[in-house]
């Protein structure tokens, strides 16, 4: 028996509907791949290779490139800038795997010119139980006799100063502290560390050396 000619023309429609639907998911795919393509793209910037305590001063060695997609809600320090970066000093503790961003970073010096630095070398209980850094504003309180030999309350001395560097602790705990003070307070630090009466506390934040 002879095919309905309706069925027939069934048939011969069909490749040309595939043809169609096959167009059109190649063409979304396409779409997709545009769209994947403008959202993800992918900028070079700083991030850090390790941790870096604050008052640091950044080497090539703490810094890393990192391929991450554009975000507008991100600022981090393009990779370009890393030869201006390095020898920068950080203003907080920055740690690895972090992005850079301006804001963590200054070039201004931990000490200031005209600044005496002075080696205090301070046991355990001389020091806060916060780990010191460079850059750390600090008071330095005189602790001799709390009495003066007439009799008269000795009122405690204090000095501002600003840690520029601090050493490894020795087998006895005593830890040797590089500290900028005022250009005429460095001998009377120096007497003071001298006879070993003495307390380092941290000062507050937006206090500065003298």
């Amino acid at each position: 028996m002879p095919t309905p000619p309706r069925r027939l023309g069934v048939r011969r429609r069909r490749p040309a509907v595939l043809a169609m639907a096959a167009a059109l998911i190649a063409a979304g795919g396409l779409g997709g791949a545009v769209l994947y393509n403008s959202s993800g793209q992918r900028i070079a910037v700083l991030a850090l290779a390790r941790d870096v305590p604050m008052g640091q001063v950044l080497s090539s060695d703490d810094l890393v490139v990192a391929h991450i997609a554009g975000d507008p809600a991100l600022h981090p320090l393009d990779a370009r800038d890393l030869e201006h970066t390095v020898g920068l000093r950080a203003t907080t503790d920055l740690k690895r795997g972090a992005l850079l961003v301006k804001s963590d970073l200054t070039s201004d010096p931990a000490t200031q010119p005209g600044q005496q630095i002075v080696g205090v070398a301070a046991k355990r209980s001389q020091l806060p139980a916060t780990r010191l850094q460079p850059g750390l504003q600090v008071l330095i309180v005189y602790t001799p006799d709390s009495t003066k030999a007439d009799g008269a309350t000795r009122t405690p001395d204090t000095m501002a100063a600003t840690v520029s560097g601090v050493g490894r602790a020795d087998t006895d705990g005593t830890t040797v502290i590089d500290v900028a003070v005022g250009p005429n307070d460095g001998p009377r630090l120096a007497a003071w560390v001298a006879g070993g009466k003495f307390q380092v506390i941290l000062a507050p934040r937006n206090a500065g050396g003298s």
